[in-house]
């Protein structure tokens, strides 16, 4: 199978996934993320308030997520939810919402994200990531949150080694319907991709899911949001569409939009 029909089906599966949650959010008047995926041997067919058991084998960070909250040096915002990368004084602020899970997310980062990095850099805005771990609760699994903690365990090394990491996790995004992200030892193998993150406090972070109710409590703040897709992208609270016919815009697009709201 070629590469672009491959595409092609992972970006309809999740279109569907979204058609699914936007149905269930209006029927229900409630934020829950309800996700339709379709996997080789069955469809995933999921209603609001119903959680499907979460699969796969046995992990530290699954359980951990009851444990004592932990939060990561230079987390921001309300409980330390908040990761803020760039400039503290920056006169703008740029809010993404994601999951690590999420394919539109990946296909914005890998198309977009040198665009977004480089304005924060230049002192544009100041980005502030909200990251969430609904396909998780819906399609089944642990990658979403396992993605999550280990990130958080980044974050703890410093914003730069976050930043580095989750562009590496997008770079490595596996299909959202399998779970390769709730396999800690290939966390870790993407971990070694960033220079100088892989000290013994975040191999032992990640591997015992120090990061775990972190993790959890993230989600919940997300939760509590009025977003309904990943991923959403405010500027200044207005959103951009960066998605254009489930294609993420491109650098040159990007960055008109950002100056016609900053001016």
């Amino acid at each position: 199978m070629s590469n672009a029909r491959k595409t092609d089906k992972k970006i309809s599966a999740t279109e569907r996934m979204r058609v699914a949650r936007a149905e269930a959010e209006r029927s229900d008047k409630i934020r829950r993320r309800v996700v339709v995926g379709a996997s080789s041997a069955a469809v995933l067919a999921l209603v609001a308030g119903v959680a499907f058991a979460i699969g796969g084998s046995s992990d530290s960070s699954g359980s951990a997520a009851n444990g004592p909250l932990v939060v990561p040096a230079n987390a921001t915002g309300t409980g330390g939810t908040v990761i803020t990368y760039g400039k503290a004084d920056a006169p703008h602020t740029l809010e993404v919402y994601e999951d690590f899970r999420c394919p539109y997310c990946e296909q914005l980062e890998t198309t977009t994200g040198k665009a977004v990095q480089q304005l924060a850099d230049d002192g544009t805005y100041k980005i502030e990531y909200h990251l969430a771990t609904f396909l998780d609760k819906n399609l089944g699994g642990k990658g979403s949150r396992t993605a999550l903690a280990a990130a958080g365990a980044a974050l703890n090394e410093g914003v730069d080694k976050f930043k580095a990491f989750h562009d590496v996790l997008y770079a490595n995004q596996p299909d959202e319907r399998s779970d390769d992200f709730g396999d800690v030892n290939h966390i870790l193998d993407l971990a070694g991709q960033v220079p100088g993150l892989k000290t013994d406090a975040f191999v032992k972070a990640v591997q015992d899911g120090t990061y775990a109710p972190w993790a959890a409590k993230v989600n919940e703040e997300f939760n509590k949001s009025d977003v309904t897709g990943t991923p959403t992208v405010k500027l200044d609270g207005k959103k951009l569409d960066v998605l254009t016919n489930g294609k993420a815009v491109s650098p040159e697009q990007f960055t008109a939009m950002v100056k016609q709201v900053t001016g």
